[in-house]
């Protein structure tokens, strides 16, 4: 069996923190991970997350185009494989 799971998350930081846990804590290969806007237009998500925000010394930023989620799929081989992608995805976008 070999098949793609996707999940689109809000937030680029979101999105960075699924393909982390997925490769240092369960061993995915980075090459079997994409990321991308979900739309076609460069984003960095729907909501400011991490260093897109302001920090306490700084005004409001806008430079971080918001306008797509952020799609994270991966390719995977077998259905145990497939089971931690969902728990992964469902922990980070359910956190």
């Amino acid at each position: 069996m070999s098949s793609t799971i996707e999940r689109r998350f809000d937030s680029r930081r979101d999105a960075e923190l699924a393909v982390e846990r997925l490769v240092q804590e369960h061993g995915f290969a980075r090459t079997d991970v994409f990321v991308s806007s979900a739309g076609s237009e460069n984003s960095v998500g729907e909501k400011r997350n991490g260093g897109d925000t302001a920090t306490h010394l700084e005004e409001e930023r806008g430079d971080a185009p918001l306008s797509d989620p952020i799609s994270v799929s991966v390719d995977v081989n077998d259905d145990a494989r497939a089971a931690i992608v969902v728990q992964v995805f469902d922990e980070i976008a359910g956190g």
